[in-house]
């Protein structure tokens, strides 16, 4: 029996547990990614925290990562950053950097 028959007869038995299953698994999707998202913003910040020399693609990795994560919150409905700048330590030069992430071209 697969997933979409399974839900199917929960459907049929109990309609809204059908939308629950659903609804339990979009949000454990949610966080897998919120979760992977958070961690390559830790990765690519302490990446860039701990380089010498020339930091330009790690900190356009960072902006881009954290970017992304921004995204991501938003898309879930939350709006503030302020708490995450803080408790993941982002850099004001990774920040400084997002609005101008898209419009910037690449160095050569």
């Amino acid at each position: 029996m697969s997933l979409r028959d399974s839900l199917e007869l929960i459907r049929i038995v109990r309609p809204e547990a059908g939308t629950a299953a659903l609804e339990h698994e979009i949000a454990a999707e949610r966080a897998s990614s919120m979760g992977a998202a958070e961690a390559r913003v830790k990765t690519t910040v302490q990446a860039l925290r701990e380089a010498k020399g020339d930091r330009t693609s790690l900190l356009r990795e960072a902006q881009q990562a954290v970017w992304a994560y921004f995204v991501q919150r938003e898309l879930i409905g939350f709006r503030r950053h302020a708490d995450v700048i803080q408790d993941l330590n982002i850099p004001g030069e990774v920040l400084a950097g997002l609005g101008a992430m898209r419009s910037t071209p690449k160095p050569r």
